[in-house]
């Protein structure tokens, strides 16, 4: 496997530790800039905005950008919003600095699958994502606590450091690294894309062409239904360390364990889920969707005993990731013609259920319900989430009984 595949997990491992690190460090955020805490909630949510409109956005204007190029000015970019959100005082510019963030984030996801499937083989694309994509969960189990024994031992700024500076490593690192060949960014994932390691002109997908693979309904219900998925997983997490401390009772120095607990959770969930979600992928949606809908409501009603709390935090973060795979799986699979666009959606989806839960969240405790309220509204995203998947089996039920047509 080439290093750079390897480079690229790196610079994925950064920017996830950014958009999930602040679960940690709400509390000595919203006392630093005098801000409320549901205020200090709402910079996950401008990330996740930032990713929302970029996501597709970027994916569609980057789609004959130089890979190489492409990268190392989004990751530039996205560490120097780093350095502007540890340095200022300002609550506004924090939050100016969250939406850049995000937007290079997009901007870098939209190019990096692409590089890491041009640089080998048809025979190990899937084991170069998933060290691309295994990023993102090596950030939950390690780079979020990391962040929040940080912010504790030297400020929060401190982890908005570590941050900048890994991602302006890693910078160097695409720069010197990827294969200076990689010069076409293409939606094909079809057998020439190996070919983009030597340089080699890949078959390239319009975005209109894209845009018309993206028209079936079961597309878009499946987009729904990450949405509201990521929206209760992301509402109960963004105030995470606030029901450890407050309904729990434990010390602050709690708060870094239990992301780990969630984050191990979700490694194990992911792993478990991509074994099963190609085999069984709508029992897994089913039985996953429901649990997780119960476990919501138990924490909310018992979160305050430390054996439930500590019980619920992984099995929910097991439950929540591990239907990522057959919702990500279901995507691609019924937009086959929209190899580009299809994942930008589903990275906008994801990213629609991160900004509205957490802020959904906020509005619950700003209305005086207490800390635990977020965990309620978690488990309210997952009762219309629960009808949508209904929705999902009755249309490919239609779909598996409609009249072929013929030309």
């Amino acid at each position: 496997m080439p290093v750079a595949v390897f480079i690229l997990g790196l610079a994925v491992f950064a920017q996830g530790t950014s958009e999930f690190m602040l679960s940690g460090l709400l509390p000595d955020i919203s006392a630093d800039l005098g801000v409320s805490l549901s205020q200090a909630g709402l910079l996950t949510s401008a990330f996740a905005i930032g990713m929302v409109v970029g996501a597709p956005i970027l994916a569609a204007a980057t789609l004959h950008w130089p890979r190489r190029r492409s990268l190392v000015l989004f990751l530039s970019v996205f560490a120097a919003a780093h350095v502007v959100s540890a340095l200022t005082p300002d609550y506004a510019v924090l939050l100016a600095a969250r939406v850049v963030s995000a937007l290079a984030n997009a901007g870098f996801w939209a190019v990096a699958a692409a590089a890491a499937v041009a640089m080998v083989p048809v025979r190990a694309r899937a084991r170069a994502l998933a060290i691309v994509v295994g990023g993102v969960t090596v950030a939950c189990v390690a780079g979020v606590p990391a962040g929040a024994l940080l912010g504790q031992a030297w400020g929060w700024r401190s982890a908005f450091w570590a941050v900048a500076v890994l991602s302006a490593l890693s910078a160097v690192a695409i720069l010197r690294a990827l294969p200076s060949g990689t010069a076409g960014r293409t939606g094909s994932t079809g057998p020439s894309a190996a070919g983009g390691a030597a340089g080699g002109g890949e078959a390239r997908t319009g975005v209109r062409t894209e845009l018309r693979a993206l028209a079936d309904r079961r597309v878009m219900v499946t987009y729904l239904l990450n949405a509201l998925i990521q929206g209760a997983t992301f509402c109960a997490f963004t105030f995470l360390a606030p029901m450890v401390t407050e309904v729990a009772g434990l010390g602050e120095g709690w708060v870094p364990g239990m992301l780990v607990l969630f984050g191990a959770g979700a490694f194990l969930g992911i792993t478990l889920g991509g074994r099963l979600g190609d085999a069984y992928p709508m029992r897994v949606l089913g039985f996953g969707m429901t649990a997780l809908t119960a476990g919501w409501a138990v924490l909310a009603l018992a979160g305050g005993d430390q054996v439930v709390l500590v019980t619920l935090v992984f099995a929910q973060g097991l439950l929540a990731f591990g239907l990522a795979p057959a919702l990500t799986s279901r995507a691609y699979q019924l937009a086959a013609g929209a190899p580009t666009l299809a994942g930008a959606f589903a990275t906008a989806a994801f990213n629609v259920g991160a900004a509205a839960g957490p802020g959904l969240g906020g509005l619950a405790l700003d209305a005086g319900f207490g800390f635990r309220a977020p965990l309620w509204v978690s488990a309210g995203l997952m009762v219309p989430a629960l009808a949508v998947l209904a929705w999902a089996v009755l249309l490919d039920r239609r779909s598996a009984h409609a009249p072929v047509s013929r030309v």
